[in-house]
């Protein structure tokens, strides 16, 4: 599964042919979830709340880039990198 952020020791990662609707996995020591790109809920999984709000809050800077990786990710292409939050 590759990997398209790290940040604050959370790494951002997104499968290839992964099942809808649209999500990114974000894991954080033992913690991983799945959270939508367009809702930013948490699908499955669980992570700490201060994590959950550095990654909603780096998702909703990136939201465009994460739906076209997404499509990449569906189409077998490779995965562009995004910017960590800073």
């Amino acid at each position: 599964m590759p990997k398209i952020c790290e940040f604050r020791g959370i790494v951002i990662r997104m499968y290839f042919d992964e099942h809808r609707p649209p999500h990114f996995h974000a894991e954080y020591g033992e913690f991983a979830a799945q959270i939508a790109i367009g809702s930013g809920n948490v699908m499955n999984g669980k992570i700490p709340p201060r994590i959950f709000r550095l990654v909603t809050r780096w998702a909703g800077l990136h939201r465009s880039e994460l739906l076209a990786n997404w499509n990449r990710a569906r189409s077998r292409a490779p995965l562009k990198p995004i910017e960590p939050l800073r």
